[in-house]
């Protein structure tokens, strides 16, 4: 198999309560492709997925949020899961995180309730994107043009509502990696 990412490093940015699939199959995808993958957290220590409406598995942390630096990563995913976004977008050094991601133009993709950690940047207006739908509201709220499709791509940034799209999202996000740094 060619090594689409031979040579990025990206970072998958998780809280306790993760939606394990949709951080497994982005993981093992970039794996794959052969990306370096940092699973970064709130502190470096084990976290736990959410698994068929109960806990699931345990994964490493290899980079606490307060020593990341987004300048040492290609990329940037968001997988989804109720309480990980809820405790990831009220944490000040994931927003500062999540923003230079942002600001540089580098390929961000967010599944399921991901997006809602990207709300708190202030840089979705104008966006084109989707989600779980039961976060339509919020991001609409800040500005985006919410559509309901398996993914959705807009300027690098990679959007999908559910772990039914995860073909497709992983497909994406391999691209947009592929494609680098997207300016405005």
């Amino acid at each position: 198999m060619e090594k689409k990412l031979e040579g990025k490093k990206i970072a998958i940015l998780v809280a306790n309560g993760f939606e394990q699939s949709e951080f497994e199959k982005p993981y093992h995808t970039l794996k794959e492709n052969g990306a370096v993958v940092d699973v970064i957290s709130l502190k470096k220590e084990k976290i736990k997925a959410w698994k068929d409406k109960n806990w699931g598995d345990e994964f490493e942390v290899n980079v606490a949020i307060d020593s990341a630096r987004a300048d040492e990563y290609d990329a940037l995913v968001l997988p989804g899961g109720v309480l990980n976004p809820d405790q990831l977008r009220v944490n000040e050094g994931v927003i500062s995180f999540v923003d230079k991601f942002m600001e540089a133009g580098k390929p961000v993709a967010a599944i399921c309730h991901g997006p809602w950690t990207l709300i708190e940047t202030g840089r979705l207006k104008g966006k084109k994107m989707t989600s779980y739908k039961s976060i339509k509201t919020d991001l609409e709220n800040a500005g985006v043009e919410w559509v309901d499709e398996e993914v959705v791509v807009d300027n690098g940034l990679v959007t999908s509502r559910s772990p039914k799209d995860l073909d497709a999202f992983c497909k994406k996000l391999v691209e947009e990696i592929r494609e680098g740094v997207h300016h405005e």
